[in-house]
């Protein structure tokens, strides 16, 4: 099965790595997840079961060896020295008891039964990375992919469970103590945070992660302050200038378990529901165990952690470019219940799109309450036949957006006369015209570019925060100002005063000030954001950015060819011919243009060499590296991941993804990729380390 790929696999992969990334991108970077954990993981397994079946398919690039997702660029990015690793997932106690059988294979020598496990509640929240210097707190990092995360500490550090001096008790500690852990909030705490919320009649949130989540990019850690976000510590990361008191090395302690209790005498909170196990027999009883008592918790949890303890035998079962060998997450399967369907309504998104969705009776399933679940598209009723009245199923796996399975076909309560057959309506909800269906989509959309829905949607979107991040400016209050007829657009946003808002219920003259102030700072948003807020599809913040630093201006951007879009690496035909068609319709010409004329930034700045910040004198650079393809691999010193491939492009040169006949040279930081060495060393590609990068840039030569 290693020759040949048969096309359909091809085609499936590619549509599958489409899919995670976009999926990956939505909740690590926008903190709005589309699909449930669980359907997620789903899409991973097919894609490593086609490269395991079809080698040729398994790149380095794949989404399958990604750790995470990138930076979202709203904070100043921080190089993990020590890598953020992932995790493995098994879904079964077969595939955690054959976790248990490679393990055995990998070290011969040890008895896998007789093996003590570290097994802890895997939370539901955010990673993060502590680092406290001669044990004062200086600095809290996201995952990020694992090699880059974001500097969060102004926000972290509200978090009242994360000490800013490490506990005299649990001392000495090294000069450098990295810790991490996961940021989360109670389940009872978030749900008297949305009962605020309601009686404010603010929108309520999601869940306890993607709130989480969302209080840890606020640019106002006074508003993550009044989250109720609370921590937990399960790990350590670099440790440097460790004590050894009377010759004694104390960190890190020998164990898993010992370092939970190191780290909880530092004074940190650790799972008070992690158990030490010995065998895998035990490890699967522990699982079935959290599983059965997962909602008496009192935060949320989707699956179990299994470690080895012993932290020497991690080195001995090593890791992949990934995911260590020595843990396994064991991922709780979606939880279904049962409730009746009260009614199938439609609702209309920014793009038009018309997404079914169901009205239930409320019930309890996978952690929370839940009284509306997707239906997907008519395609999607259709098969599931689900009617009005029906008793049906529901599934959640415990995070997003809960599912109608299908109806209850038998057993009590059961009606032995359903109601006819749901249609999908003909004409749009908001604003009466005319459904469409292209031939061959699956999704029906409304072709009202003035639709009421799509407005509210369109300018909730351009406010939001991966977008312009205009604070205060949530659906509810769009809607009111749709409502009050001051909006139709984005563009109106820069012609509000004060003194409209003030005349509308539930605005008081300072909210009105803050919220005109917000619209105003928001005209000094780089370009990349702004293409983020107008809602292109297929375009999201990574594309965004990589074609405004390659174009520098809308204009220039517009004036492009699809093809020289296409070009830019990480855009590819699908996001240029969506930029080209968006940037060529009338309607939207007429929206950007009076963008401009309130004072928009139509431009991208350009970031200073090693850094992420602009800088003003980087375009009169020497043109050193004109006509030349400098590829970059691995982590250059004094530069970010992206600040490298900037140094090159301000210089005149190129910096794709991947290595040609055209590169000139291979750039080659720590931890580089294989396959790039490989290429270059085919090809006969110079390669370069930092020093000699340096030089390069200077003179545009390779040195002797």
């Amino acid at each position: 099965m290693a020759g040949t790929v048969p096309q359909e696999a091809a085609d499936r992969a590619a549509e599958l790595r489409q899919l995670i990334v976009h999926n990956n991108e939505l909740y690590n970077v926008l903190d709005a997840p589309e699909i449930p954990d669980a359907e997620y993981d789903l899409l991973v397994v097919e894609l490593r079961q086609l490269e395991a079946d079809y080698p040729a398919l398994a790149t380095p690039d794949s989404p399958t060896q990604a750790v995470g997702a990138a930076p979202s660029g709203l904070f100043q990015e921080v190089r993990h020295r020590v890598q953020m690793m992932s995790l493995d997932n098994a879904f079964s106690e077969g595939e955690l008891r054959a976790w248990g059988e490679r393990l055995r294979r990998q070290a011969p020598g040890i008895d896998v039964e007789a093996l003590a496990f570290s097994c802890e509640p895997k939370v539901d929240g955010v990673a993060m990375s502590l680092t406290y210097e001669r044990g004062r707190f200086v600095q809290a990092a996201t995952r990020g992919d694992g090699v880059s995360g974001e500097d969060v500490t102004a926000n972290v550090a509200t978090v009242g469970d994360v000490p800013k001096e490490l506990a005299r008790a649990g001392g000495p500690y090294p000069d450098v103590l990295e810790v991490r852990g996961e940021i989360y909030m109670p389940v009872k705490e978030f749900e008297a945070m949305n009962k605020r919320q309601a009686e404010l009649g603010e929108r309520l949130f999601v869940n306890p992660r993607n709130s989480a989540a969302g209080a840890l990019r606020q640019k106002d850690p006074t508003v993550t302050a009044q989250r109720p976000l609370h921590f937990w510590a399960y790990a350590l990361g670099v440790i440097d200038g460790a004590p050894t008191p009377k010759g004694k090395v104390i960190w890190p302690a020998p164990t898993q378990t010992e370092t939970l209790a190191q780290l909880k005498k530092a004074g940190f909170p650790v799972s008070p529901d992690a158990r030490q196990v010995g065998g895998m027999a035990a490890v699967v009883a522990r699982c079935e165990e959290l599983a059965e008592a997962r909602h008496a918790l009192a935060y949320e949890i989707d699956g179990v952690v299994s470690k080895v303890d012993e932290l020497a035998l991690h080195d001995v079962f090593g890791a992949t470019s990934r995911a260590p060998r020595w843990a396994i997450a064991f991922k709780f399967p979606p939880e279904e219940r049962t409730t009746r369907l009260i009614d199938i309504m439609v609702s209309i998104g920014r793009t038009g799109r018309a997404t079914p969705f169901a009205r239930l009776e409320p019930v309890f399933v996978g952690g929370s309450t839940v009284g509306v679940a997707t239906l997907h598209n008519e395609d999607q009723v259709a098969a599931k036949d689900v009617r009005p009245g029906d008793l049906v199923i529901v599934r959640k796996a415990g995070d997003v957006i809960p599912e109608v399975v299908g109806p209850v076909r038998e057993g009590p309560g059961v009606p032995k006369r359903r109601k006819p057959t749901w249609k999908f309506p003909t004409s749009c909800p908001s604003c009466g015209t005319p459904l469409v269906r292209l031939p061959g989509e699956s999704d029906t959309y409304c072709t009202n570019i003035d639709c009421p829905a799509q407005r509210v949607q369109r300018i909730s979107h351009y406010a939001s925060r991966s977008a312009m991040d205009i604070e205060g400016l949530g659906e509810e209050r769009v809607l009111q100002l749709v409502a009050a007829g001051l909006i139709n657009d984005a563009a109106d946003l820069y012609d509000l005063v004060p003194e409209q808002l003030a005349a509308l219920d539930r605005f008081g003259a300072l909210s009105a000030a803050n919220l005109v102030a917000g619209i105003d700072a928001s005209r000094s948003q780089p370009l990349s954001r702004l293409l983020v807020a107008l809602g292109i599809r297929h375009v999201g913040p990574t594309g965004a950015r990589a074609v405004a630093r390659a174009f520098g201006t809308l204009p220039g951007i517009a004036a492009a060819s699809v093809e020289e879009l296409a070009a830019v690496d990480g855009v590819g035909l699908i996001i240029a011919a969506s930029l080209a068609e968006f940037l060529s319709a009338d309607t939207n010409v007429a929206v950007v243009e009076r963008l401009g004329r309130a004072g928009v930034s139509m431009e991208e700045p350009v970031a200073a060499a090693g850094s992420e910040s602009g800088g003003a004198g980087a375009a009169a650079l020497p043109q050193t590296l004109e006509g030349k393809t400098v590829v970059v691999t691995g982590a250059v010193p004094d530069y970010t991941r992206e600040g490298a491939e900037e140094a090159i492009t301000q210089r005149g040169g190129k910096s794709p993804g991947s290595v040609s006949k055209k590169t000139f040279a291979l750039v080659v930081g720590a931890s580089p990729g294989a396959s790039k060495l490989k290429k270059a060393e085919e090809l006969g590609v110079p390669q370069l380390d930092a020093a000699s990068f340096q030089k390069l840039l200077e003179t545009g030569e390779l040195p002797a």
